[in-house]
């Protein structure tokens, strides 16, 4: 424990050390938010991956679809590397980039305002990023309190907030340049950390084939192609985690910020070679939650005999893994959650300092208040979802359903098809976004859970914008002659 507590007292120590040296860099809005705009192939692949994935995979998605589906669950992380990584770095990638300097735009709202020519677009569209992006980054701390909470003891409520405040210093003094210079660190140490578990597992399993043995032995289905409860509810899964990221604003950031077109064909290999380690071994160890745990050697997990969904992996992970290399995992969930914390926080506080506050309050604000004003918001948003965090309303596999199922669904008819098409327009845009987002969170409050309200929300979206689009155009001259 002493040399544990030792290890994530230098972890901290060095978090904010990079956060001082990224403060000494950055001299502008532009470095601050996007590094310049000029971040080579390896960083950018890290960054992306490490955005990706985070404590809300280890913690919340890997325990519940492992006990739930067993090894299905490795097809979403199959379709995650393959579709959420290389076909989002493969299609729309240089297109991004292209696209953020012929419109000369930093954020995903003001590309939308200056492809459809509406600035109110840009301000809904910051107002939706700044909502539900708060859920999505509380599902992360409580990833993490929770992770703290098993390991040292210590209260989830002083774990939140020690969280919320080493999240806020590592943001508020460097910006992308801290993000950027520590991302290939963070996931040196989570391939490290996956790897280790990996093995752990196999070991304390008997191998794969005692794995695959046991988990046969409580139900055939859990080592079948599609686990018990079904293809439709794995389908809307795998959509929701690989579909959402061509529109995620944290994802495509990274490619704003990208150096070029060379960079982002490295970069694309790199991120999915990344994305398909650590995602196969999360749903891999995930599964084996089934093997490890019982009522009667894991009290605190069950409640009636009924597994609760986010105690399942900190818990296995204190099983499976050797007291010596625990703190390693420890480190492996803490650098993917700093990681996709930080974006979270950059798009956010982007969304009210430079789409709200620049574009209609003060569009003459300097540099330097821009910069600052992105620094305050960045720590009001960390507080703000610290507090939704301790309020702890819901499993973390619920919050992040509809937080990327709602992003998700606003934005991927809209911008999708401003990217790829001409023929699109504002009236198509407008009514994608909208009636995409309605239809998501009306069919989550009704009660459908939420990755399949996040998928027919999207599919509503993405099939909405040349839709609507069309039926503006055939309306517009009768409006005009009328």
């Amino acid at each position: 424990m002493d040399a544990a507590i030792v290890t994530v007292a230098l972890y901290v120590i060095m978090i904010i050390v990079v956060g001082v040296i990224g403060m000494k860099k950055t001299k502008s809005f532009n470095d601050f938010f996007l590094g310049g705009g000029n971040v080579g192939p390896i960083m950018s692949a890290f960054s992306y991956g490490t955005a990706y994935f985070s404590a809300v995979l280890f913690i919340g998605f890997a325990g519940k679809i492992g006990w739930n589906f067993g090894l299905s669950g490795l097809w979403i992380a199959v379709f995650n590397a393959l579709v959420g990584v290389f076909a989002v770095w493969a299609i729309m990638g240089w297109k991004i980039k292209q696209a953020s300097v012929s419109y000369n735009v930093s954020t995903m709202s003001e590309f939308l305002e200056k492809r459809y020519n509406s600035p109110y677009l840009k301000l809904l569209s910051a107002i939706v990023i700044f909502v539900f992006m708060i859920p999505y980054s509380a599902a992360v701390f409580m990833g993490l309190s929770y992770l703290f909470t098993t390991n040292f003891g210590i209260e989830y409520h002083y774990a939140l907030i020690f969280m919320g405040m080493l999240t806020a210093i590592y943001l508020v003094l460097g910006g992308y340049k801290s993000m950027a210079l520590i991302d290939v660190i963070f996931g040196m140490i989570m391939v490290g950390g996956v790897i280790i578990l990996f093995s752990s597992t196999l070991t304390t399993g008997n191998g794969l084939d005692g794995i695959l043995g046991s988990l046969e032995s409580i139900d055939l289905k859990l080592t079948t192609a599609v686990g018990p409860p079904g293809f439709w509810p794995l389908f809307y899964l795998i959509f929701l985690t690989s579909i959402a990221p061509f529109a995620m604003p944290q994802l495509v950031q990274k490619f704003y910020a990208i150096r070029d077109h060379k960079a982002i064909k490295t970069g694309m290999f790199a991120s999915t070679l990344f994305a398909s380690l650590i995602g196969g071994v999360a749903y891999f160890v995930g599964a084996t939650t089934r093997i490890f745990l019982t009522p009667e050697n894991a009290p605190s997990v069950f409640s009636n005999g009924i597994p609760i969904a986010d105690r399942l992996m900190p818990e296995l992970l204190t099983n499976v893994v050797p007291e010596a290399l625990s703190v390693l995992i420890l480190l492996l969930i803490l650098s993917a959650s700093m990681s996709t914390l930080a974006a979270l926080v950059l798009i956010s506080s982007s969304s009210v300092s430079k789409d709200i506050v620049e574009g209609f309050v003060n569009k003459n604000i300097s540099d330097r208040s821009l910069t600052l004003l992105m620094r305050v918001m960045s720590a009001i948003f960390v507080l703000l979802s610290v507090i939704l965090a301790y309020m702890n309303i819901d499993s973390i596999v619920a919050i992040l359903g509809i937080s990327w199922g709602a992003i998700g669904s606003f934005f991927l008819g809209p911008f999708i098809w401003g990217l790829f098409s001409k023929r699109v327009n504002a009236a198509g845009a407008w009514s994608s976004g909208i009636l995409g987002l309605v239809t998501c969170l009306a069919l989550y409050f009704y009660g459908i859970s939420s990755p399949q309200a996040g998928t027919i929300g999207m599919l509503v979206s993405l099939l909405g914008n040349p839709a609507f689009s069309l039926l503006a155009n055939l309306l517009a001259p009768k409006v005009k002659s009328a």
